[in-house]
This record gives structure tokens, C-alpha cells and sequence, in this order.
């Protein structure tokens, strides 16, 4: 009931103050999405997305230089400018995905794993020509997609549907449905060829079925396929056997010339020691092959120092287990299911190009998330990242006492 003025007269309402913006009575859509999103993941997110502006500033230079020629010289901070104009498209992207309700992602994720498996078909067809021995890329005028990059998130979102479906009816064979579309997606993926790729999706695969309730003979049968997969990967893919062998032979001189990078890797990492030798002070980068991408974190190891390197390494392992402890209060299957496959997938990108840089695996052409220079990988990124801010929203109000929820909402 409104206050009586002295005079009898009933006063103005109030102005909101500035102040007010973002307040808990305040129930505008950007309010809202501000008090239900994870706020600390949000920040995290955006810190690793700083560092990599930062990151690949420092690697620019050693790129332009590897990649200019007689015919074509690139400005030292190109690559710079172009990934300051793909964060420029992709920080919006991933807001506008955290924003949609959770319906409304999961069909749109739905959507997007039809339109990028199609997409993948059309690869070694429409495809242009070979990158390093891969044809992975469908050109659209003067610009390059990756399919598989876009892929992998809907993928998890698509899976985590097809497994949430035995609450309806626990009749469905989903751990068939799921197996077959990976199975798709993986003949479609070693035909490009991309090894690294189709493991990330296995393994992400695996650890949803996991997490699913699938049952014991389920996981060791999983188990015993995968090293037999890797098994005739080595021996009959010549990408794996290579990329293997270059790995375990390095010291061999006949593996020196191929496996040499992953050796220069952990040198350039190494070089700087702990605190580095200073922003653009580097010289082993130049020797690198893909300075900007595959191979930034040792250019972060070289300039910034091995403390940067294992700062970057704890926000990447914060996001993880933060997602994962959230989610030990989830009753929503599906939302359990999806989140926990996007953020295991995200860590894993990250983990393996750590170790490769380190000299722990041997090289499979995987971006670090979000630090790495690529517009399909930022984006793509982005999407995914999006897709966990919004399965992981939480109303704040629903802790409260039924009247103050009601209050609210109305």
C-alpha cells in the first residue's frame, strides 16, 4: 500500500536510481541472466581469453615471420589483429548463448549436431586443398570453417539428450544410438584425417556413458576396444604411425627431422625459466612451426615463464572442477550429462596441447581454448563455453521462502 504524503497527496513513485541497475528487484533480461549466470566462471573465461590476446601478441611476430615469403610479407602483428577481430565477434556469441534458456539451447545444440555432422560429410567432397597432410576445412568465399570444431559441443549436448531419454522410457537401446553416432562422426573425422579430434570425441563419449549408470562389462569392453583401436591406428593409419612414432623415436636420428618440433617445443618452454625474458624478447619461438597455435604455450613458457605456464594451467583446471562440483547437486540428468561433457571436453583440448607442449604426448594439432590464435577454434569455443554458462544457470531465488519467490516473479 502506497505512503499517504502529510498533505493527503500520495508522492511521485520513486525514480530507480542508478545504483538500482543490476539490483535484485531489478527483473529486466540482462539482470536476470547477471544474478543467474556463474559469475566466477564468467570471469575465469574471460581471463584466459585476455591471455590469449596477450599470448598471441607475443607469437605473432615468429608467425609472420615463418609464414612470409618473397611474394607475401605479413605485418608482424597480423595474426594479432585478426584474433582481436575474431574475440570481437566471439565474446558476443558466447553471451548470447549463456543467455538462452535452457530449452532453447539444448534444441539449438540439437540442431547444430545435424547441420555440422552434415557439414563433415561434405568435407572431402567440397573441401579445398590439404593443410600438413589434412584436407578439414569447407571454404565459404573468402573465409575457412572447421566442421569438426563446431561439432564437438553439439556432439556432447546431442548425447547427453540420447542418454537422458531412459528416464522417459529405459527401454531405448541410447548407449547404441550414441555408439552409432560416434561411430559416424569418427569414420568421418579419420577420413579427413584427424586422429586428434576423433579421440576427444571417444573419450568424451566414454566418460558420458560413465557418468550414465552404464554398467561395468560396458566400460572394461570400451576399455579393451579403445587400445585395440589406437593398436590399429598405429599400425595401419599412417598419420597415427607417424605422429606416434615421431613421439617415441624422437632420439632416433632417422625421427629427428619429423619429430623435432615437439623437442623444440619443450626447449622454447624451457628457455625463459621461470619468469620469462620479457614480452616479444623470445628467440626459440622463431623456430617453432606454428607459434600461434599448436604451440603457444611454450611461447607463453618462453616470454612469460614457467609460472605463467602453470598459473594458466591452474584457471583451466578451476574451471574444471568448479563445473564439477556444481554438478553433484544436479538432479536434471540431462544438465548433468551435457555440462559434464562440455567441460570435460574443453579440459581435455587443453590438457593434451599441454602435454605436447611439454613433450608428454605426441603432437596432434589441438588449439589451446581460447588462447590459441583461429577464428573456427574461437568461435567454436565460444559456442560450447556458452552452452555451459547456460545449462549451469541457477535461479537464485529458489532458495529462498515460497513468498519471497513469488514476490519476485511478480
Amino acid at each position: 500500500m502506497a505512503t499517504m504524503a502529510a498533505d493527503g497527496s500520495t508522492p511521485a513513485p520513486r525514480r530507480k536510481r542508478q545504483g538500482d541497475r543490476f539490483g535484485r528487484g531489478d527483473r529486466s533480461a540482462l539482470a536476470i541472466w547477471f544474478w543467474e549466470i556463474d559469475r566466477v566462471l564468467l570471469a575465469l573465461v574471460t581471463l584466459l581469453i585476455g591471455i590469449g590476446l596477450i599470448a598471441v601478441a607475443a607469437a605473432a611476430p615468429a608467425a609472420a615471420h615463418r609464414y612470409s615469403d618473397a611474394h607475401h610479407a605479413f605485418p608482424r602483428l597480423y595474426y594479432f589483429w585478426r584474433q582481436l577481430i575474431w574475440t570481437g565477434i566471439s565474446v558476443p556469441i558466447l553471451i548470447g548463448v549463456s543467455m538462452l534458456p535452457k530449452a532453447a539451447a539444448r534444441r539449438a545444440a540439437l540442431v547444430g549436431a545435424v547441420m555440422f555432422t552434415l557439414m563433415l560429410v561434405l568435407v572431402p567432397i567440397l573441401g579445398g586443398a590439404e593443410k600438413n597432410g589434412a584436407q578439414r576445412w569447407l571454404y565459404f568465399g573468402g573465409v575457412q570453417v572447421q566442421p569438426a570444431e563446431f561439432l564437438k559441443p553439439m556432439f556432447v549436448v546431442a548425447v547427453a539428450w540420447m542418454l537422458s531419454l531412459t528416464a522417459r522410457d529405459s527401454k531405448l537401446p541410447t548407449t547404441a544410438m550414441t555408439g552409432g553416432f560416434l561411430a559416424v562422426v569418427a569414420a568421418l573425422l579419420m577420413k579427413q584425417p584427424d586422429f586428434g579430434q576423433t579421440v576427444i570425441f571417444a573419450v568424451v563419449w566414454a566418460m558420458m556413458l560413465m557418468i550414465s549408470g552404464v554398467g561395468m562389462k560396458w566400460l572394461a569392453a570400451l576399455g579393451g576396444a579403445a587400445i585395440a583401436m589406437v593398436g590399429a591406428a598405429y599400425e595401419f593409419y599412417p598419420v597415427a604411425h607417424e605422429r606416434i612414432g615421431r613421439f617415441l623415436n624422437s632420439d632416433d636420428p632417422a625421427h629427428r627431422e619429423v619429430g623435432g618440433q615437439v623437442e623444440s617445443a619443450l626447449r622454447t618452454l624451457t628457455h625463459g625459466g621461470f619468469v620469462g625474458t620479457g614480452p616479444g624478447a623470445g628467440t626459440m619461438k622463431l623456430n617453432l612451426p606454428e607459434p600461434h597455435t599448436d604451440y603457444i604455450f611454450s611461447v607463453i613458457g618462453e616470454e612469460f615463464g614457467l609460472i605463467a605456464c602453470v598459473a594458466i594451467a591452474l584457471i583451466y583446471l578451476a574451471i574444471v572442477m568448479r563445473v564439477l562440483i556444481k554438478l553433484l547437486h544436479e538432479e536434471d540428468r540431462f544438465l548433468m550429462l551435457a555440462s559434464a561433457g562440455l567441460v570435460t571436453q574443453f579440459g581435455m583440448q587443453a590438457l593434451i596441447n599441454m602435454a605436447v607442449n611439454v613433450h608428454l604426448a605426441p603432437s596432434k594439432g589441438m588449439t589451446l581454448p581460447f588462447i590459441s590464435y583461429g577464428g573456427s577454434s574461437m568461435i567454436a569455443l565460444s559456442l560450447g563455453f556458452g552452452l555451459l554458462l547456460a545449462f549451469t544457470r541457477k535461479n537464485p531465488f529458489l532458495t529462498r521462502s515460497p513468498y519471497v519467490v513469488t514476490w519476485n516473479r511478480g
